[in-house]
């Protein structure tokens, strides 16, 4: 693990202090480096109505993308509440859109797990199958 995962993987525990999660009481939060240079962060944002949660890693995309990031090649993500801290599928298809290489995750326990993209999301869909 580099200086800068650890970096990352510090905010990404910083934005799940901040995260909205009274259903689940599963709090993560995610980092990434824009293209600034700047570390960009998000956190879990839960809803009554289950299917309008906002995950951690689509919410750090969006803000980076909003940004002017439409690469990014590594996204930390931290439980503060959790062992296991992997993106669910959905996030998984989102970092696919924006060429996420890497993913560093750490849950409560300190573990940190490092996983590329096709290991998460193997058979992706992407862009290039519209173009054929």
């Amino acid at each position: 693990m580099t200086d800068q995962d650890a970096t990352l993987l510090d905010a990404a525990a910083e934005a799940a202090r901040s995260a909205y999660a009274p259903y689940s009481n599963y709090r993560v939060g995610a980092a990434l480096v824009g293209a600034d240079g700047n570390v960009v962060t998000g956190s879990n944002v839960e809803n009554a109505a289950y299917g309008s949660t906002m995950c951690a890693e689509a919410n750090v995309i969006g803000s980076a993308v909003s940004a002017g990031t439409t690469t990014i090649d590594t996204v930390a993500v931290a439980c503060l509440d959790g062992d296991t801290c992997t993106p669910c599928g959905n996030c998984r298809q989102v970092m696919r859109e924006f060429g996420v290489q890497r993913v560093i995750a750490r849950g409560r326990d300190g573990r940190v797990a490092e996983f590329t993209l096709d290991e998460l999301l193997p058979e992706w869909f992407g862009p290039e199958a519209l173009n054929e």
